[in-house]
């Protein structure tokens, strides 16, 4: 059955500003889910410049589901961005040395954990993902969103901070797409059902597969 090759960098024949994301990526703490892809109107290649502070000293990874939509601009801000906020002063006086190397002894940067990213969700434009944060499956980040907790599922979420505008269905539709995870199929079966997946009755797409 013919679709499209999750392997391709450029899945769409002469156009280049658009990739299947996780055959550019080169960082090993940045790991995305097949047909994920990045959209950027400049080059694909500004994704790795906008993981911000990604240092490999640090261990923290950018992890990323499946048949994910990232637009131009995203940024994901990792833990090598964080200062000591519970101090007297913010100031990284340890990184410059020449006597200040000590002023961290005894001492720790806070550390907030990975960025998590669901499967299926849709970042817009110019928004900022910061450290710690997971954005669960199935949500909607809007244009110059900056998210600073976590995200639930199927919920659309803007401004800055992020707070939740609406859930995209029910609680009993998002109950069923949580548990059938379509995202999960094999890709042949995705397939056979694209005109389901596209349209909004959930319970004939579940008796569809049955």
């Amino acid at each position: 059955m013919a679709q499209p090759n999750k392997d391709a960098i450029f899945p769409i024949k002469g156009y280049n500003k658009l990739c299947f994301l996780k055959n550019i990526i080169t960082k090993p703490n940045i790991i995305v889910g097949d047909y994920t892809y990045f959209s950027d109107l400049e080059s694909v290649e500004n994704f790795e410049k906008n993981v911000k502070y990604n240092f490999d000293f640090i261990g923290d990874k950018l992890i990323i589901g499946k048949f994910c939509m990232i637009a131009s601009d995203v940024k994901f801000i990792m833990n090598g961005a964080n200062h000591m906020t519970r101090a007297l002063t913010t100031y990284p006086f340890a990184i410059f040395k020449n006597g200040w190397d000590d002023a961290m002894e005894g001492k720790e940067y806070p550390y907030k954990g990975d960025i998590n990213i669901g499967n299926d969700v849709w970042i817009g434009d110019s928004a900022t993902i910061t450290t710690g944060v997971t954005i669960a499956d199935g949500a909607i980040v809007a244009t110059n969103a900056t998210v600073v907790k976590d995200v639930e599922p199927y919920s659309i979420v803007g401004g800055n901070p992020a707070k939740e505008i609406r859930k995209r269905f029910s609680p009993e539709k998002i109950e069923k797409l949580l548990e059938i995870k379509w995202w999960d199929w094999d890709i042949n079966k995705i397939t056979e059902n694209i005109q389901n997946l596209t349209g909004n009755n959930i319970d004939k797409l579940i008796q569809k597969n049955e």
